[in-house]
């Protein structure tokens, strides 16, 4: 059985990325519990939502398992600022921002009213096909809670992270990143609202996007909190809305919509996913899901409908494995180059 003698003794030997001190050291190991050799940890530092604090999370959760937890659950929360300056805190440096006015990149926000409308699956296809039109794009998983696109694009391998710099991954062309690739063995999230404010901010600020023509945001579904900063940060974001045909689906949807109309931000336009299924054999569509919902959400939004996507899924390459990218000349892959036409059309760019 763990004690927390031991605990502590192994957190001697992880450092706070900014002071260089132990957090045993620093007053930084606020709370430590043991059940059943299930560790909860509650962690204070000089700085959080950075990407040193990403890097550290993964090292507190590997020692601590290497001395016998069978899981450990982590919250972190910042050390006050008289702390800091008495363990000789570090001056803040000024970084180039993505957020800048002078950077020439598009915003496109992908949005929905609930989850499970294919919101991520519309993201990674726009992000994919507007790369295949010889843009330089990126993406931000921004649904922290639900993130997949590393999933979904096939992604194993990690960002490189240079002390405050983070190198995004690059496939197909598309610059990612999300907080898939710095959590544990799929571990839950369980930061609040603030705490992932920063971590939105840190994605923008901290990462070393390059030059960019576009990078889309695939925005957790509704009108959260992670939303809500988006619109805050972003004034000048586009915004892509993605529903099924569903009823329900469109009127939640409209609410998303709304915010982004609120918020001076332009919506490029309405995309349908599973819209119908179509069969191979006869080329009969069904309408698995109803029909109407996408045009009924166009005209309450008083914006166009972009395209009406079918149910499908992509042709599966083991040795090129992503499972929810379509390539160009796919049926559903020719549907998405449409839609980037159409948003390239509208942008001007």
């Amino acid at each position: 059985m763990l004690s927390e003698d031991q605990i502590m003794d192994v957190l001697k030997n992880i450092e706070d990325p900014d002071l260089k001190k132990s957090i045993v050291e620093t007053g930084g190991v606020r709370e430590v519990k043991i059940k059943d050799d299930n560790v909860s940890l509650k962690i204070a530092l000089a700085k959080t939502g950075t990407a040193e604090q990403m890097q550290l999370q993964q090292k507190i959760v590997q020692i601590v398992k290497d001395a016998g937890a069978e899981s450990v659950g982590l919250r972190f929360e910042t050390l006050d600022d008289e702390e800091v300056r008495d363990l000789g805190g570090p001056e803040e440096k000024q970084k180039a921002s993505l957020l800048s006015e002078d950077n020439p990149v598009e915003f496109i926000a992908v949005t929905s009213g609930k989850g499970g409308v294919g919101k991520s699956t519309v993201s990674v296809n726009v992000a994919t096909s507007l790369a295949n039109a010889g843009k330089k794009v990126g993406i931000i998983d921004a649904d922290i809670y639900g993130f997949s696109v590393p999933d979904m694009m096939g992604i194993e391998q990690r960002p490189v992270v240079e002390g405050e710099t983070i190198y995004p991954v690059e496939r197909f062309g598309v610059k990612v990143i999300s907080m898939g690739f710095f959590v544990e063995d799929n571990a839950p999230v369980v930061w609040r609202g603030p705490m992932l404010g920063k971590m939105l901010n840190n994605f923008f600020n901290e990462v070393e996007w390059g030059e960019l023509d576009y990078l889309i945001l695939d925005l957790p579904p509704g009108t959260g909190d992670v939303a809500l900063d988006v619109h805050t940060m972003l004034p000048e974001c586009k915004e892509l809305v993605v529903t099924t045909p569903h009823a329900t689906a469109a009127f939640v949807a409209a609410r998303a919509g709304a915010m982004a109309i609120k918020t001076n931000h332009q919506i490029l336009g309405v995309i349908e996913n599973m819209s119908y299924f179509e069969s191979k054999k006869t080329g009969e569509r069904e309408y698995i899901f109803g029909q109407g919902g996408g045009e009924r959400l166009t005209e309450e939004l008083k914006t166009e409908m972009l395209g009406q996507i079918p149910l499908g899924q992509p042709d599966v390459d083991k040795e090129d494995f992503a499972p929810s990218v379509y390539e160009a000349d796919h049926p559903i892959g020719e549907i998405y180059n449409n839609i980037t036409d159409r948003i390239m059309e509208k942008i001007g760019k």
